[in-house]
C-alpha cells in the first residue's frame, strides 16, 4: 500500500477532493471493470473497488471522500487518477484541489490532429503557419508554410522536425539571415520545451542524429543553454520573393497541451501579395500537369 505524506489537508480543499472522486466515482459503469452490477443501490464503482484499483486502504479511501484523509502523496492521486480513468484536464484538477499544485509533466506522444485545427491554419493563408509538438515535430501546416520550407510535404513524418530543419534542410541556412543566432535560440528553446514537456528521452534519437550530422548543433547542445522561444520580428531570406520580414508569434492549441501553433504574420501587405501570387502561380500549375492531355 502507498502510504500518505504527513501534511494535513486544509478543510476546503479536504471537502473539495472528496466531492470531486465521489462525483468521479459514480460517473463509472462497474461491468466494464469486470464488477457485478447487481445490489448496487447507488450508481457506479463502490468505495472499496476503487480503493482497491488505487492500491490504498478501503478505510483510508472513505476518509478521504469525507474530507478527513489528510493530504495524499503524488503517488496516491496518481494511482487514483488511474483507477477513475481521469482524462488529462481531471488528473490536473485533482492535484490542484489535492496538493494544491498541478502534477509533474508526463509526455505522451500526440495521435494527429483534429480536423478543425487544419482548417484553422488554412483559414489563415496567407500567412505560413505550423502545429508542432512539444518535440518539436511538426504535425500539420497550410500551403503559405511550404512557400517557406518547399519540401515539408515531401519529407517523412519523422523527418518533418523543425529543429532537423533548421541544421539539415540545404536551404536553412540561406533562409536566416542570421543563421547561426538563430540556430543557437532554437536549441536552447528546444532544450527548455522537452524538458517542460517531461520528454528528453523521446528526443534522445533526435539529439543523437543531429550530433552526428551537424558539428555545429553538436557544439550548441553541449553549451547548455536554455531559453524561451523568442518571437519577435523575422526577416527570411526567399529565393524566389526576395526579403520577406513576419511578426512571428506562437498559440497553445485549446485542449491540447501537447501541441503549440506558431503563425508567421506578413509584416506588410507587399509580403502577403507576393506569398498569395506564388501560391496562385504553383497551384494552376499543379493543375495544368494533373489536366489530361486534349486530344489531337
Amino acid at each position: 500500500m502507498i502510504e500518505t505524506d504527513s501534511l494535513a489537508a486544509q478543510e476546503g480543499g479536504g471537502q473539495a477532493l472528496g466531492r470531486f472522486l465521489q462525483d468521479r466515482r459514480a460517473k463509472l459503469d462497474p461491468a466494464s471493470f469486470g464488477f457485478s452490477s447487481i445490489r448496487r443501490r447507488t450508481p457506479g464503482l463502490r468505495r472499496e473497488e476503487v480503493a482497491q484499483r488505487a492500491s490504498i486502504s478501503s478505510a483510508w479511501y472513505v476518509c478521504l471522500e469525507q474530507g478527513r484523509g489528510g493530504t495524499p502523496s503524488a503517488d496516491v492521486l496518481d494511482n487514483l487518477a488511474k483507477a477513475l480513468l481521469l482524462t488529462d484536464a481531471e488528473r490536473e484538477h485533482l492535484f490542484l484541489i489535492g496538493l494544491g499544485r498541478a502534477p509533474e509533466t508526463r509526455y505522451k506522444r500526440p495521435e494527429g490532429i483534429e480536423p478543425r485545427l487544419q482548417r484553422v491554419l488554412d483559414k489563415l493563408n496567407p500567412a505560413p503557419a505550423f502545429i508542432k509538438t512539444a518535440t518539436w515535430d511538426v504535425v500539420a501546416w497550410n500551403e503559405a508554410e511550404t512557400v517557406l520550407w518547399p519540401n515539408l510535404g515531401r519529407l517523412a513524418a519523422k523527418e518533418r522536425n523543425t529543429l532537423r530543419l533548421v541544421f539539415l534542410d540545404p536551404g536553412a541556412r540561406a533562409l536566416y539571415y542570421d543563421w547561426e543566432a538563430v540556430a543557437r535560440m532554437s536549441v536552447a528553446a528546444f532544450r527548455a520545451d522537452v524538458a517542460r514537456a517531461g520528454a528528453m528521452a523521446e528526443v534522445a534519437a533526435l539529439v543523437d542524429e543531429l550530433s552526428r550530422s551537424s558539428p555545429a548543433f553538436k557544439a550548441m547542445w553541449q553549451d547548455n543553454d536554455v531559453s524561451d522561444s523568442a518571437h519577435a520580428v523575422k526577416d527570411l531570406r526567399h529565393p524566389v520573393l526576395g526579403t520577406m520580414s513576419f511578426e512571428v508569434s506562437s498559440f497553445g492549441v485549446d485542449g491540447r497541451q501537447d501541441l503549440t501553433m506558431i503563425v508567421f504574420v506578413p509584416a506588410s501587405p507587399d509580403v502577403a501579395e507576393r506569398i498569395t501570387s506564388l501560391l496562385e502561380i504553383r497551384d494552376k500549375a499543379d493543375r495544368t500537369r494533373d489536366s489530361p492531355p486534349r486530344p489531337a
